[in-house]
């Protein structure tokens, strides 16, 4: 397991030669975004696949990743889950599914998220059962790339999302309530964006109401940045909500939230 103190270093020169080592072998996590982007993928594929038996799946995803247009951490990423999600089919390994899904290594578990949702055979309600417990993983990086990996599905089920994901908004976690807002962003962010949300923002309000005053930082962040986005297209709607909430919520937690969220209007 990861030791919790570690920081991570700086920039990705610092990053000390043995947890170089340990991050590429898969047997640590990434402390910070600088070991996140120095990690070699294709290193941390090799060393799975050779400690489950499984390098038979190597070749066929390295040429994948070869013939990416754009390589970037995140085509890198989305393409080994894509690539694992379709073998694992094809040989029926399910319980290399369970393997990635606990595994030390938290881009491992990043490449899980893909393998849900790329599947075809999973309806949204389905989809997002699987996705929530890497909603509330304990590493940025997993809860970053987990909503990325279901929210094509979401644009296209948005009603029954919606519906489905405001029920998690009275988590407990704050990471669960976090991604269902940060799934449904109108814009996003290294994603595309949701057409329907960015006309009719109204659409996602049973999402927004009940997080108006959350009292974790991490989820007021995501409200603010969702109607900041928002505001780009329907700027009334936000300023409108923005009022009718500090009258109704006369909290430091929703004054933070409806600041972030007019950012953009006030300039």
């Amino acid at each position: 397991m990861t030791d919790i103190k570690r920081k991570g270093a700086r920039s990705t020169k610092d990053i000390p030669t043995d947890i170089l080592q340990q991050l590429n072998a898969g047997q640590i996590e990434t402390a910070n975004l600088v070991e996140w982007l120095a990690v070699d993928q294709r290193l941390l594929l090799e060393n799975l696949l050779k400690q489950n038996k499984r390098t038979d799946y190597l070749k066929t995803i390295l040429t994948k990743i070869d013939q990416l247009k754009k390589q970037t951490v995140n085509t890198i990423n989305e393409t080994i889950g894509t690539v694992l999600f379709e073998l694992t089919i094809q040989n029926n390994d399910k319980d290399f599914f369970a393997i990635m899904s606990n595994h030390n290594a938290d881009l491992v578990r990043c490449w899980t998220t893909y393998t849900i949702g790329k599947n075809e055979n999973l309806n949204i309600a389905e989809t997002l059962k699987q996705i929530q417990p890497f909603s509330a993983d304990k590493h940025f990086g997993v809860r970053e790339i987990c909503w990325m990996a279901v929210r094509p599905k979401i644009a296209q089920n948005l009603t029954e999302s919606i519906k489905i994901l405001t029920k998690w908004t009275t988590n407990q976690d704050e990471n669960i309530r976090r991604f269902t807002t940060e799934a449904t962003r109108p814009r996003g962010v290294w994603c595309e964006y949701i057409e329907e949300l960015k006309q009719n923002p109204e659409l996602a309000l049973s999402i927004l109401e009940p997080l108006k005053s959350d009292k974790a930082k991490y989820v007021q962040d995501s409200v603010g940045n969702w109607l900041n986005e928002a505001s780009k297209t329907q700027p009334d709607f936000v300023t409108g909500l923005c009022k009718r909430w500090e009258k109704e919520s006369d909290t430091k937690e929703t004054k933070y939230i409806t600041k972030k969220a007019l950012r953009t209007l006030n300039k």
